[in-house]
């Protein structure tokens, strides 16, 4: 389970099984949501968030945070994912510290 992010208490990662479309998991203490990334031309186009079958939602705070790295980090994030599914190159998680809005 690739983690990409650690961001005020959430974690944003990659299940090491995962399929198409691309996309990524925010937990927190047995929480979970997930980020559809939508690319269009290469391109991120929009970003459909929802939950996890079987899990508990993230709290609004937390969903906040979610949202939060997803959108800044988008490009990054689909970089990551065809750096991992595609091209099989391991993954470095980025501790980040400071608000990215």
């Amino acid at each position: 389970m690739p983690k990409l992010y650690e961001y005020f208490g959430l974690t944003v990662m990659l299940y090491a099984n995962e399929h198409d479309p691309v996309h990524v998991h925010g937990k927190s203490q047995g929480r979970e949501a997930r980020a559809e990334l939508v690319v269009v031309d290469g391109v991120v186009a929009d970003i459909r968030y929802g939950g996890t079958a079987g899990r508990p939602p993230l709290t609004p705070q937390e969903m906040r945070y979610f949202e939060e790295v997803v959108s800044v980090r988008a490009d990054e994030i689909v970089a990551k994912w065809i750096d991992f599914f595609v091209l099989h190159k391991p993954v470095r998680p980025e501790n980040i510290t400071r608000r990215l809005k």
